[in-house]
Formats: C-alpha cells, structure tokens, sequence
C-alpha cells in the first residue's frame, strides 16, 4: 500500500496492491505499522461506522471539536463516492481549502484524516455504501458541521439535480460562521494532539 499525503497536511490517500487470479482478488486496506511509519501518529480503531445512501446524497462537512476528536480512515465498499477532505483548523495554512478523491468499491483506495479535517462525500451511485474507522468514539454534542455547499470553499460538487441532504446538514453554518462560533479546532490544538499521539 502507498500513504500520500493530499494538499492538505494531515489527510492521507491511501492505495493498495491487488492480488488477482480466478477466485477474485485480495489486497491489504492498511496496517497499524505502516500508518504509523507513513503519519507518526498512533491509529487505534475505537468505533467503526457505515453509511449506506441513494446517487446525489450528499454528506458532510462533518468534523469532530478538539477534544475529543475523531481520526478516521474512510474506503468505500460498494458503489462510489466523490469523497472530500477540507481543513477546519484555524490557523493553518491550508484553512478552507480542500481536496478530492475518487472511490468506488473495486480500487480500494481509503482516505485517512487526522483531527481536525472535516469530511464529506457525494454518492455517485445507488446503494453506495462507506465504512468509517474511527479513532474514537463518537461522543455526543461534539459533531461539528460545516455547509457542503457553502460557496466561500467552492467545492466542485458533480451534482446532476438537487443533492439529498439530511435536515441538519441542510442548514450547516458557512466556514465563517463556524469559525467565528469558537467549536472549530485550532491548528495549534491538532499539533499538539499530534505530538502527544506520538509515543
């Protein structure tokens, strides 16, 4: 597997080797030794999630406050996604910028985000299904959400009609408005984070 880190410091493209023959194929999605050569950063899965959505469901931005915050490496495992990683920490020098990847359940590329980096993604087809392990466990009132949609980060969403949101992230505040509400992470919070995973 090959770990590059995207043009965001801190979220990660991972690509696999697949082994084929006549039964199928078989590759390694990650491993905890290589994760952490590649980041320096401890992985340990606490939670493991799954979204299952219809084409055009749109989900996220999604992140998590520091603390507790949430790591997470997300692959999808059946159809495909338009997945996206976008800084939230205040202060970095790629704050609001973001960066896409293209999945689908047979390439079995992952992306992994440490704290910090918000998440989201766009179904591209029917019954698209994401898994999700997480860091640590979901704690409630922590969710930070962003606006997917939200026209100041400019996210070149490859809609074909009205995406299908949920309530909430329908009415998600803008990256300003998040950011001026004091929930978003700091850039000098996440490194020191880093530093203390480190061990």
């Amino acid at each position: 597997m090959d770990f590059t880190e995207t043009s965001i410091p801190g979220a990660y493209r991972i690509t696999v080797t697949q082994h084929s023959d006549r039964r199928g194929s078989f590759f390694e999605a990650w491993r905890f030794s290589e994760l952490l050569q590649q980041v320096g950063q401890r992985f340990e899965i606490r939670q493991v999630n799954y979204s299952v959505s219809r084409r055009n469901t749109l989900r996220g931005i999604h992140g998590t406050t520091l603390p507790p915050g949430q790591s997470k490496l997300v692959t999808c495992v059946r159809g495909a996604a338009m997945d996206v990683a976008v800084d939230l920490r205040v202060g970095s020098p790629t704050f609001g910028k973001f960066d896409v990847t293209f999945q689908d359940a047979t390439s079995g590329i992952g992306v992994y985000l440490t704290e910090g980096i918000g998440h989201a993604f766009l179904a591209l087809a029917d019954d698209t299904c994401m898994s999700y392990l997480c860091g640590a466990e979901y704690v409630p009132g922590t969710m930070i959400d962003v606006a997917a949609l939200d026209p100041a980060l400019g996210i070149p969403w490859e809609l074909d009609g009205p995406p299908v949101m949920s309530d909430k992230d329908a009415a998600a505040p803008t990256l300003a408005e998040a950011a001026e509400s004091g929930l978003l992470p700091t850039y000098e919070q996440v490194l020191a984070t880093a530093r203390s995973d480190v061990r």
